[in-house]
This record gives structure tokens, C-alpha cells and sequence, in this order.
């Protein structure tokens, strides 16, 4: 009876402790927000922009003042029309203190294959904000900004062409970008991860509208490794930013959105869970056991399909837990009109779902889609965020609907 009454005591002073408890999927709903019903961008960030204490949204042209969601141009705006056949100069987003001057900035990812920059907060200014020049090419269309490096700090993870190269976009190179110590306005600092291409030999990943990257720890080193659709570049120990990682080829499919490494089968191996960036197809990749007697070095992976009709177009995903059960769920949903209406299922609903992940007795993890919503969708990147800080994960997106935040309840 006490430690009944001492859990109804803290959630009556403390309420934003309640949410954390895990809930049962019929317990969550979802409210729609509609901030922008014109296409701005199918990127977008969440962070307090003004520092008064609420979390905004960004998409590279505005930035939206929470809680009204007033807008204010970031620069100044271009009219992309409904998308049918154009596209944005937003790809992807992330909102971060880059000059550390106590404001958020935000970094923006263009149209692939050209320069990248991040834009510089005015502080609290009204005005259009400094573009600086992150690097010359940005390329495959799922760039990652994250803590590879298990420093604490994130670094911008991307395939680009280097000055020179033929205008096929062929010839690229995979990397990770740190901002420059000596110089926050100047170009970023880059390390390779892999070679440079070379004539006939094209690193996989790289190329301009390449599709599929991910991060995670494939051989259970302790260390995070890059993927690609075509296999995985091994982390060195010790990493010293200078010098290329270890491929491992593997067949790890077709063009595919986010790639996240996860043992679904609880077999002690690392897996790879992805969806596809433009056709239909929810899927994970089972790394298989090496056989005793097999001379080959790097392990082979069998697709097992999960879903495959859910939603197409599935060009970004997040792997986090939304339920508040422990286990990492798929959120993900309809990149709506990615390529105009040439892709399978490009007038289906712009749905939004998350994939609750429920481990069973054996460990085995199966996956469980809950509907979002039906209109709104994705773009080629999203957020999943608490933005209105109940200590709920939220999802904010930008596309050619508009922009969105959908927000959980219980």
C-alpha cells in the first residue's frame, strides 16, 4: 500500500513520469497538428529556435514558432509547386549548436550531388539566415547525422563526388564530416571511410542518388559500423579519421531507406531492418551462422519479408521506442509522390505507421504495425521527437502534404 501511494504521490507532482511507463497500443492516439499545407521541404528539425523554453520545427525555408506554429522564413522561399514534377532543396535536416553560441543552427541537405551547408542562427533576430558551406557534394539519399563514434557527438555521415568527377555521379567516396575546430564557418573536416572510386570500380553507397545507409555494430565489436545495400564498412580499432575502413561485401537488397542493425531472431547475430525507399516492402536481413568448414571471411545475410504491401515508398525510417516497453519500434510510412505517380502505390494513403515490436518467450522479435495516421506521410528524412516535452515520442514531418506534427497521447 505505501509504495502504491508513493507512485500515485509522484505522478500527481511529477506527471511527466507517468508517460515513461510502457502502454498498451490501444491505449496511444494521435492528434494531427497541420503547421504549412504548402510543400516546403522533405526534410525537418525540431529544436527551440528563440530559446523560450518550446521546441520549434525547421525545414530549411521556415522555421515554425511553437506553440502557435507562427512561421518565419529561414530564406527566402521558393514555390516547389505540389511535387509532381519537381522536388525540393531540403532534403534532410538536424538542428544543432554548431558555432556554440547557445543557439540551435541547422544544417541542410540539398538536392543530392551538390553542396551541403548549415544555416546560422541569428539569435533571436528576425531576418534570413547565413548559409556556410558544409562540403561541395552531398550524396545517397539517407544521409545519417549521428554519434558514430561513441564520442558523444555527432558527425555528418554521407557518400560525395569528389572536385572533378564525371557528371554521371558514379564516382564517390563514403565519409563522415566533423565541423572544422579552427574554423566553424569553414569546410568541414572529412574522413574517409572508404577509397576513393576508382575507373571501373564505383564504391557502393556513394553514388548521387544512391539509396540505403545505416549505422550500427554488425560484428559485435563494440564498435558502430557503416551500411550500405551492398555490405558494411568495419569500424577500425583504433579509428584514427584518416584512414579507410574494411569492406565486407554482402547482399543486404535492394534500394532501401534507413538501415538499422538489430537481432530480430535473438540468435546472437546482428541483423539488418529496412524498408524500401520506393516501391512496397518492409523486410530484415538474417545474418547466417558461418559454417565451420567455410573459408569465407565475411558472413552472408537471407532477406525475410515482413511486410509487403503495407506502404510503399517507405524513403525514411526510425527505430526507436515508442511505447515505452523497452524494445525499439519501426516507425515509418508513405514518402507521398516520391517520383510524381510513376512509383507503385503513389495514390495510396499518405499513412504513417509504427511497428510495435513485440518480443515473444523465445526472444524473437515480431513486428506489429499501428496506424498513425493516413494523411500525412513522410519525406526523405522525418523526426521522431518529444516536441511538446510530456515525455511522449512524437513524429514531425515535412513533405510535399505540408508539414506535420503528430502527436501521442494516452
Amino acid at each position: 500500500m505505501r509504495r502504491l501511494f508513493s507512485i500515485i504521490l509522484s505522478a500527481a507532482v511529477f506527471p511527466f513520469c507517468l508517460p515513461t511507463m510502457a502502454a498498451d497500443p490501444a491505449s496511444i492516439s494521435w492528434t494531427k497538428q497541420v503547421l504549412d499545407t504548402k510543400f516546403r521541404s522533405e526534410g525537418v528539425a525540431v529544436a527551440d529556435v528563440n530559446q523560450d523554453g518550446k521546441k520549434d520545427v525547421l525545414n530549411g525555408e521556415y522555421w515554425y514558432e511553437a506553440p502557435q506554429w507562427t512561421p518565419h522564413e529561414l530564406q527566402p522561399p521558393m514555390d516547389h509547386k505540389d511535387g509532381l514534377g519537381n522536388y525540393s532543396r531540403s532534403f534532410a535536416c538536424w538542428a544543432e549548436d554548431l558555432n556554440h553560441d547557445g543557439y540551435p543552427d541547422l544544417i541542410v541537405i540539398d538536392f543530392p550531388g551538390i553542396p551541403c551547408y548549415w544555416m546560422e542562427n541569428p539569435k533571436g533576430k528576425e531576418g534570413h539566415w547565413i548559409k556556410h558551406t558544409i562540403w561541395h557534394s552531398a550524396c545517397n539519399e539517407t544521409p545519417i547525422y549521428a554519434d558514430l563514434l561513441g564520442t558523444g557527438k555527432r558527425v555528418l555521415l554521407m557518400g560525395f563526388q569528389p572536385v572533378g568527377a564525371p557528371a554521371d555521379g558514379n564516382d564517390g567516396q563514403m565519409a563522415y564530416f566533423s565541423p572544422n575546430d579552427k574554423d566553424p564557418n569553414g569546410l568541414w573536416e572529412m574522413h574517409p571511410i572508404s577509397e576513393p572510386s576508382q575507373p571501373g570500380k564505383s564504391i557502393p553507397g556513394t553514388n548521387r542518388f544512391s539509396h540505403g545507409l545505416g549505422i550500427g555494430d554488425l560484428n559485435r565489436d563494440g564498435k558502430q559500423d557503416v551500411l550500405c545495400t551492398a555490405g558494411w564498412w568495419e569500424q577500425p580499432q583504433p579509428n584514427d579519421g584518416k584512414s579507410a575502413w574494411t569492406f565486407h561485401p554482402a547482399n543486404l537488397g535492394e534500394s532501401c531507406a534507413d538501415m538499422f542493425a538489430f537481432d530480430v531472431d535473438n540468435d546472437g547475430l546482428t541483423d539488418v531492418l529496412s524498408t524500401s525507399a520506393h516501391k512496397f516492402g518492409i523486410w530484415w536481413y538474417r545474418q547466417r551462422p558461418k559454417l565451420k568448414d567455410s573459408n569465407d571471411p565475411d558472413p552472408a545475410f537471407d532477406k525475410v519479408e515482413l511486410f509487403g504491401r503495407l506502404v510503399s515508398e517507405s524513403h525514411a525510417a526510425h527505430f526507436v521506442d515508442i511505447d515505452g516497453d523497452g524494445n525499439k519500434d519501426l516507425v515509418t510510412g508513405k514518402r507521398w509522390w516520391s517520383h510524381g505517380r510513376s512509383e507503385p502505390g503513389h495514390d495510396w494513403d499518405a499513412k504513417v505507421y509504427w511497428l510495435k515490436a513485440v518480443k515473444e518467450n523465445d526472444g524473437f522479435v515480431n513486428f506489429v504495425p499501428q496506424l498513425i495516421d493516413s494523411d500525412s506521410g513522410i519525406g526523405t528524412q522525418f523526426e521522431v521527437s518529444d516536441i511538446n516535452g510530456d515525455g511522449l515520442l512524437d513524429v514531425i514531418s515535412s513533405n510535399k502534404k505540408g508539414v506535420r506534427v503528430l502527436i501521442q497521447h494516452r
